[in-house]
Formats: C-alpha cells, structure tokens, sequence
C-alpha cells in the first residue's frame, strides 16, 4: 500500500523538527562531542611515539655552527702541521704553498683559505711550538711546588715542543728574512720564555732550590742545549720526544758532578 505524500514530507522533516527541539539539540551535541573524541583518538593512535617523534626534529643551527668550527680548528692544524714537515725536511726558501697542499692533497686556494701567506704559515709554525712552552709557564705558576721543580716542568715541555715537528720553526725562524714586524714578533716570544727562565732561577735561588748562580747565563745554556734537540732529533729514532725530555732534564737536574752517595760506594 502507498503512503500518501503528506506523511512522506512528515516524516522526512521529523529530524529536522528533532535537532530544533532543546532534547534535539543535546542529543546532537552528544555526538558531536563523541566524534570529536573519536577524532582525537585517531589523531593520537596515528601519531609517531614521542622518543621517535623528537629524534625527527632538526638539530639546532647553533650545534651545527659548532661543528663547522671544530672541523674548520681540524683543517688548519693539518695545515700548519703539513707544512712544519715540510720545512723541516726541505727547508723553509726551498717549500712552496704548492708543496704543502699536495702534501694534504687539496688544491693552493684551500691552503690561502686559512693563511694569507707562506711567511704568516711559518709563524703559525713558532707559535704552535711555542706555544706549549708558553702554556707550561701559566699551568706551573699556580701550583704549589719550589722553584726548581716548576723550572724542570716547563724545561720538559720545552724539550718535547723542539722535539716535536715544530721544532725546527722554532729554533731556526728568526734566522730567515723576513718581514721587520714579523721578526719583533717572534723576538718578542723568544724573548718572553727566555725571561721566564731567568725569574725561575732567580725564585729558586732566592728559596734555596737551585745553587747560586748567574741566573742570564743559566738560561742561555739550557734554551741552548734544548734548542739543540732539533737539529740532530728524528721521529723514526729509537728514543720519543718525551724520553729525550726527560733525559735533559735529568741532566740539568743532577748535574754531571758525582754525588755523595756515588763517593761512598767507591
């Protein structure tokens, strides 16, 4: 049987009657509320875990700048090391920029991009040798020891840096021609370390330590001596840098006079 049109319209228009009545509009708040639910739901099941989640976040630009710099430290050291070498054996008027890049197998430009020239690549040399013996002077004047002992320890690193391959930059650059403001400069170093010899000896003079003696010409015989070591040392001999080191500065600490206790035995 068919239904008259007049209860068809009815019905199709009960919902609408429905949702407009205040029990229609609860019940159609319901289900919003329980799809938003669902939805959320979804959303959180479909969600990576959270440890997973950070690990796909972009490293900080500021830890990546850190890493450019250590990298850029990495390179110019193998510069400056690579070209110490290479005027250790060639001498420094005979090596060319050219040889000390393909020593590292890179291109002269690269060499430029961390010095500007072969004069300003020697002194970066000095320095880096230099420079050890300069850090023993500050690391020992906080430490509670007598002069003397604090003498032998920047003594030791002295022995080990002309020993090392800067050696040969340290102790035979201010013989080259050079420019006048680059020689003062190493001068002036040279000149630092020599003095902060002398004021050891002086300190360990004045407290007992070490026997009296002109402290100006105690330190030239021992910069002397260990300047030396780079001109007869090689890294393929038998003994390291830190033996040589240490047999100096047993030397210079004993003496080459007999002991007492030596006398007693014979």
């Amino acid at each position: 049987m068919s239904t008259p049109r007049a209860i068809r319209v009815k019905a199709a228009r009960a919902p609408q009657a429905a949702r407009s009545s205040p029990a229609g509009r609860t019940s159609q708040a319901a289900r919003v509320s329980q799809t938003a639910r669902l939805s959320q739901t979804t959303r959180a099941a479909q969600a990576p875990p959270a440890h997973l989640a950070a690990a796909t976040v972009p490293p900080s630009p500021w830890r990546a700048r850190r890493e450019r710099l250590r990298d850029h430290a990495v390179k110019r050291e193998a510069v400056i090391r690579a070209a110490a070498r290479a005027f250790n054996q060639k001498g420094y008027h005979n090596t060319s920029l050219d040889d000390i890049a393909a020593a590292l197998e890179v291109t002269k430009p690269t060499v430029y991009y961390y010095v500007s020239n072969k004069e300003q690549l020697l002194f970066e040399c000095f320095l880096a040798g230099v420079e050890q013996i300069r850090t023993a002077f500050r690391e020992v004047r906080s430490r509670d020891l007598s002069a003397r002992e604090r003498l032998n320890a920047v003594l030791h690193h002295y022995a080990q840096a002309v020993a090392s391959e800067f050696g040969w930059c340290m102790v035979r650059t201010e013989d080259l021609d050079l420019s006048p403001a680059m020689s003062g400069h190493i001068k002036a170093l040279k000149s630092e370390i020599d003095h902060g010899i002398r004021r050891l000896i002086r300190e360990g003079i004045q407290e007992g330590s070490i026997h009296p003696c002109d402290p100006k010409m105690a330190a030239f015989a021992l910069a002397g001596a260990l300047n030396w070591i780079a001109h007869w040392f090689r890294e393929n001999h038998s003994m390291t840098s830190a033996q040589i080191a240490d047999a100096f500065v047993t030397i210079f600490e004993n003496g080459l006079l007999p002991r007492a206790t030596a006398r007693k035995k014979r």
